[in-house]
C-alpha cells in the first residue's frame, strides 16, 4: 500500500475525529462559558484549535492533490475526485463561514452567531465523515 495513501488517510481520520468532538461536544458548550469570560475563551479556543488542525489540514490537502495526480489504478477516479472536492468544500466552508463566525464571537458571546456556527459546522462534519468513508474504501481497495 502506498505510503502516500496511508498518510492521506491518517490526516483525514484525525480531522474527522476532531470535527466530531468539536461539533457534538465543544461548540454546543460555548453557551455555557458565561458572558464575562467568553471573549478570552473564544480567543484561546481559536488559538489552540489552530495548533491542532493546521498541520493535518495541510497534509490532507497536499496528499489529496497528490493522490489525484498519481491515482493508483485500483482506485476509481470518481472516488479520488470526490474526495478532493470534499477537501475544497471543507476549506471553503472554513474560510467563508466558520472563520468569520469565530471573528464575530471574538468580542463576546452572540447567540445568533453561535447558532450559525453550530449549524454551518455540520457542512464540515458531514464532509469529513464522507471523506473518512472514502479513504477507508481506498485503503480497502489497495489491501
Amino acid at each position: 500500500m502506498p505510503l502516500l495513501l496511508l498518510v492521506h488517510a491518517a490526516a483525514t481520520l484525525v480531522l474527522f475525529g476532531v470535527i466530531l468532538v468539536v461539533q457534538v461536544v465543544h461548540y454546543p458548550l460555548f453557551e455555557q462559558v458565561g458572558a464575562g469570560h467568553f471573549a478570552a475563551y473564544e480567543a484561546a479556543h481559536t488559538r489552540r484549535m489552530t495548533y491542532v488542525v493546521v498541520l493535518p489540514m495541510l497534509v490532507e490537502l497536499a496528499t489529496a492533490v497528490a493522490v489525484a495526480a498519481w491515482r493508483p489504478p485500483e482506485l476509481p477516479a470518481w472516488q479520488v475526485w470526490t474526495g478532493l472536492a470534499l477537501v475544497a468544500l471543507i476549506w471553503l466552508s472554513t474560510g467563508l463561514l466558520q472563520v468569520p463566525l469565530h471573528h464575530a464571537l471574538r468580542s463576546g458571546f452572540d447567540p445568533s452567531a453561535h447558532r450559525r456556527l453550530v449549524a454551518t459546522n455540520w457542512i464540515r462534519t458531514a464532509a469529513w465523515g464522507l471523506r473518512a468513508a472514502l479513504v477507508l474504501a481506498m485503503l480497502a481497495a489497495l489491501r
